[in-house]
C-alpha cells in the first residue's frame, strides 16, 4: 500500500512592517503590517484592515521624526521611525470677503462655534471602511486658487492657516466623490456655506465647502466618482470654487498630496 505523500509546507508568514522612510508635513501616511498586528501612533491605537493596512495623518506643524509602534500577532515588537520633511507656508491675502464673516458679531460667533463643533464631532468617526486606500481622484478640475497650509489674511486681518485646497470652477459644476465613503454631515453653515463631510474609513474624511447644492444626505454611501453636490460661492467666499479639505480625525491633511500619490501610483 502506498503511504501518504510528503506534507505540504505551510506558507511563510509575512512579518514585514512597511512605512515610507519620510513624508511631508500634512501627509496621510499609509503603511503595511502583518495582518492581526496591533499598531499605535501618538498614543492612539490605529485600526488595521484584515490585510494589514493602517493609516494616520501627520500635522502641518509636525517636525518629526514620528514613531509607529507595531506588535505582531506573535508578540514581537518593532518601531518604525518616519522622517518629516518641512514645507514652506506662504501668506495668502484674500480681499473682498464679507466683513461679518471675518469679525462676526457675538450672536453669529456663537452660531459659528456651534456649527464648527458639529463638524468636528462628525470627524471623530473611525470605522472599517477602506475608501482611504483607493487612488484618489479630483472632485472637480480647475485652477488651484488656494493651497493647504498657507497662512490666510482676510481683508487685512490675519486668520488661521488654510485648511484645504481651493479649486476654481464655474458655479454649478458637479462635485464628485474622490473616493468611496459615507456622508456624515450635510448642512448649510454660516462660514462654509453648503458643507458635506464624506468619511473614507479609518478616521480619514473629506470635506467639501461653499457648495451651491448638496445632492446627498447624512447616511448615504457613495462610490468614487459619484456626484455629491455642485460648486458654489456660499459662506465666506469671494467667487465660485470648491474648497476640498481632508482630515485624519482632528489632524488636517493636504488633499493635493493624495492626488500626487495617486498619480505616482499609475503605470
Amino acid at each position: 500500500m502506498g503511504g501518504a505523500g510528503p506534507a505540504t509546507p505551510a506558507p511563510a508568514v509575512d512579518r514585514r512592517i512597511i512605512f515610507p522612510a519620510s513624508v511631508q508635513q500634512g501627509a496621510l501616511v499609509i503603511g503595511k503590517v502583518p495582518a492581526g498586528s496591533r499598531v499605535s501612533y501618538a498614543g492612539r491605537d490605529l485600526k488595521v484592515t484584515p490585510y494589514g493596512t493602517v493609516a494616520f495623518g501627520v500635522a502641518r506643524t509636525e517636525a518629526g521624526p514620528v514613531s509607529v509602534e507595531v506588535t505582531r500577532p506573535d508578540g514581537s515588537r518593532e518601531t518604525a521611525s518616519i522622517a518629516v520633511t518641512a514645507r514652506d507656508w506662504p501668506v495668502e491675502r484674500v480681499n473682498g470677503v464679507p466683513g461679518k464673516t471675518v469679525d462676526p458679531p457675538p450672536a453669529i460667533a456663537r452660531r459659528i462655534a456651534r456649527e464648527q463643533a458639529a463638524v468636528t464631532a462628525a470627524r471623530t468617526r473611525d470605522d472599517a471602511r477602506t475608501g482611504f486606500a483607493q487612488d484618489f481622484i479630483w472632485p472637480v478640475r480647475g485652477r488651484i486658487s488656494g493651497r493647504f497650509g498657507n497662512q490666510r489674511v482676510y481683508n487685512g486681518t490675519p486668520g488661521s492657516a488654510h485648511s484645504g485646497m481651493d479649486i476654481a470652477a464655474a458655479s454649478g459644476t458637479p462635485v464628485k466623490a474622490p473616493a468611496d465613503g459615507v456622508v456624515t454631515f450635510a448642512d448649510d453653515l454660516y462660514l462654509t456655506g453648503g458643507t458635506i463631510l464624506l468619511d473614507h474609513g479609518h478616521g480619514v474624511s473629506s470635506n467639501f465647502l461653499h457648495l451651491s447644492r448638496m445632492d446627498v444626505a447624512v447616511g448615504d454611501s457613495v462610490e468614487q466618482g459619484e456626484v455629491i453636490g455642485r460648486v458654489g460661492a456660499t459662506g465666506r467666499a469671494t467667487g465660485p470654487h470648491l474648497h476640498w479639505g481632508m482630515n485624519w480625525l482632528t489632524v488636517r491633511i493636504d488633499p493635493l498630496l493624495m492626488i500626487e500619490a495617486s498619480d505616482a501610483a499609475q503605470p
